[in-house]
């Protein structure tokens, strides 16, 4: 059977998890105060966060901060800061605010990954994404010597066979306390148990791995493998680090999995005008400053982002993606069109037949994605 899933070998921090563990770099992409907490809560120790840069600082010496990103790799590789694992997945389970939610932490082959979506890829992208995006963290992936994402892929299991099956008595690798809150613990799952994993999680790709977080990340990491297997041979490129992107399989059935609205903030306009624009374009409720749409369908989602862009492109103005209440994002100069959620068989659907939603149309919400724990390397620098 062709598979799209390799076992890795993690790197974790031989001390102080519960600061080395940070939130995903596209939360609060709108919000310093909040990343300047989250380096205060570090208190000087190592952190994941020196090993990512947080989109909110994109468009800030980004030149300057991939450098130190990048220095601070090699700082922790060589003080030994990181301990590698032998090779194995992990195993995690994190409380949420929705509940448990357990997955399967291992390697996945970028050359099975379409991030246009379409028929025919082992794991697809279920959203569009935005260019300067994937560029901004494929800059950032060329100098890296490691990786440490948030991705999230789904499967469907709703007898939850692949988690049933794995051993009783795994090795705990930790179990913290995250910045947000939630509690989150972590098991090794050996090499040799790996690969049955592996296979269970192969017969439930249906019609594929459906990402649900991290897209763009994914996006950056495949168009940076197809520029570095360029000069490669077929032999170099077998098992090339960089061939390769870690990322958590969860089970689309989970208690703990939410699929939250990504929200449009429309800054800088006129209001009443935005809003007649759109109500004229887009079938919706208006609630002061917010319009909430109702559509059908991803082609519903997609005339949404069209006719903001329109009116952006005609009179001005700025959108911003943000979850949350509606009601408090809207600011005074401008309106907030709150997306309907996603539901989860939509959202199958809608890969299964090769078409794709808006980029950030959803979210796994600012506080329940995944953290960035893990790592691994990419490069043989």
């Amino acid at each position: 059977m062709k598979s799209c899933i390799r076992v890795p070998r993690v790197f974790l921090p031989r001390d102080n998890l519960e600061t080395w563990a940070i939130p995903a770099c596209d939360s609060h992409a709108y919000d310093r105060n909040f990343w300047e907490r989250v380096a205060q809560a570090t208190g000087g120790a190592p952190s994941a966060l020196s090993c990512i840069l947080p989109d909110v600082y994109l468009g800030d010496e980004d030149e300057a901060r991939r450098k130190e990103v990048c220095e601070s790799m090699y700082a922790h590789l060589e003080s030994g800061v990181l301990e590698r694992l032998n090779r194995g997945m992990i195993y995690v389970e994190r409380e949420t605010k929705y509940g448990q939610r357990r997955g399967i932490v291992a390697n996945v082959d970028l050359e099975e990954f379409s991030p246009e979506g379409g028929k025919g890829a082992m794991i697809c992208a279920a959203e569009e994404t935005l260019p300067e995006l994937v560029e901004a963290r494929c800059a950032l992936r060329r100098q890296a010597v490691m990786e440490f994402p948030h991705a999230v892929l789904l499967y469907r299991d709703k007898k939850d066979k692949v988690l049933r099956a794995l051993a009783p008595d795994l090795e705990e690798l930790y179990n913290i306390t995250l910045f947000g809150g939630d509690r989150i613990r972590a098991c090794f799952i050996p090499d040799e148990e790996s690969q049955y994993v592996a296979q269970d999680l192969l017969a439930r790709a249906d019609p594929c791995f459906v990402v649900a977080d991290g897209t763009h990340s994914l996006a950056a990491a495949k168009k940076h493998w197809e520029e570095v297997k360029q000069p490669l041979t077929e032999g170099e490129r077998r098992n090339h680090p960089a061939r390769f992107f870690l990322a958590e399989f969860v089970n689309v059935f989970e208690e703990g999995l939410a699929l939250e609205p990504v929200h449009r903030v429309v800054k800088e306009i006129e209001t009443e005008a935005f809003c007649e624009y759109f109500r004229q374009n887009v079938k919706c409720k208006r609630e002061g400053r917010v319009l909430y749409p109702i559509l059908a369908g991803e082609e519903g989602y997609r005339q949404t982002e069209r006719t903001i862009r329109e009116f952006v492109r005609q009179n001005y103005g700025k959108i911003e993606y943000q979850t949350g209440r509606p009601q408090e994002l809207a600011g005074e100069d401008g309106a907030v069109v709150a997306l309907p959620a996603v539901e989860k068989e939509e959202l199958f659907a809608a890969v299964k037949n090769g078409r794709r939603f808006p980029a950030k149309t959803f979210c796994l919400g600012a506080e329940s994605a995944r953290y960035s724990i893990e790592g691994r390397e990419i490069s043989y620098d």
